[in-house]
């Protein structure tokens, strides 16, 4: 007698059915994981440029008056935020500058610079 090995169908839709709940537990965990990067992208941006202000203020003993000569309008190439307080050549993307003093982050939250105390909240 010849005996045939595999699986049964039982066993193939069971591992359909467990591969398919594993799916549903794990899809929602990672579903938003975007926008919790550029929530950690804006949160980093922003310590640097508070760190940034205040090494500016080891070496001057004085605030900077503005953060960067760019041009209201979306951080870019051209038009680069932060440029005066953070090293490497400011920030490019994802930031738009809303006045001289106010700047938005990616995830949509305003930060307004006051050259009086130093403060970027």
């Amino acid at each position: 007698m010849k005996k045939h090995s595999g699986f049964t169908l039982i066993e193939l839709i069971m591992v359909i059915v467990l591969l398919g709940l594993l799916a549903v537990v794990a899809i929602p965990k990672y579903y938003d994981l975007q926008s919790d990067a550029k929530a950690a992208a804006e949160k980093g941006v922003v310590g640097g440029v508070r760190s940034g202000i205040y090494t500016y203020f080891a070496k001057n003993k004085a605030y900077p008056a503005a953060l960067d000569p760019a041009s209201v309008a979306a951080c870019s190439a051209a038009n680069a935020c932060f440029t005066t307080v953070v090293d490497q050549g400011g920030v490019r993307q994802d930031w738009t500058k809303a006045s001289a003093t106010t700047y938005t982050g990616p995830n949509g939250t305003t930060y307004t610079y006051t050259s009086a105390s130093g403060a970027f909240v």
